[in-house]
């Protein structure tokens, strides 16, 4: 596994396949967004994206976790959660990192960061 992602480094450059088409460069500079992505396959990610209103990425490969710096369990062949906020410039502003389902970050929190870190950036 690579070194986690800290505040302030580089988020490395990826492309990920999104179920129903198309592709996302990262990093992306265009706002806050929610991104999802997953090692499924397209059918079994499309179960998911079904569900959620925001993109679902598949086909992750244990490249990419370690890219990430993410826990990759050999014995399912999943990346554990990983999650990250991305500042316009590309780099890490906040990141956390579990070795199981639980312990993600909540969406109410993640706004409340995002209005942190803009009104800094106002004053």
């Amino acid at each position: 596994m690579a070194e986690k992602l800290n505040s302030g480094d580089a988020f490395p450059r990826m492309t990920l396949n999104l179920v129903g088409g198309g592709r996302l460069e990262l990093p992306e500079a265009v706002g806050a967004k929610v991104v999802a992505a997953s090692v499924d396959p397209l059918d079994k990610a499309k179960e998911v994206a079904d569900e959620v209103a925001f993109p679902v990425a598949y086909g992750v490969t244990r490249e990419t976790a370690d890219r990430i710096g993410a826990w990759w369990e050999d014995r399912r062949g999943i990346v554990q959660p990983a999650e990250f906020l991305l500042g316009p410039n590309g780099k890490v502003m906040a990141s956390s990192y579990s070795s199981g389902p639980i312990g993600r970050v909540d969406a109410a929190d993640v706004v409340k960061l995002i209005n942190f870190y803009e009104a800094q950036a106002r004053k």
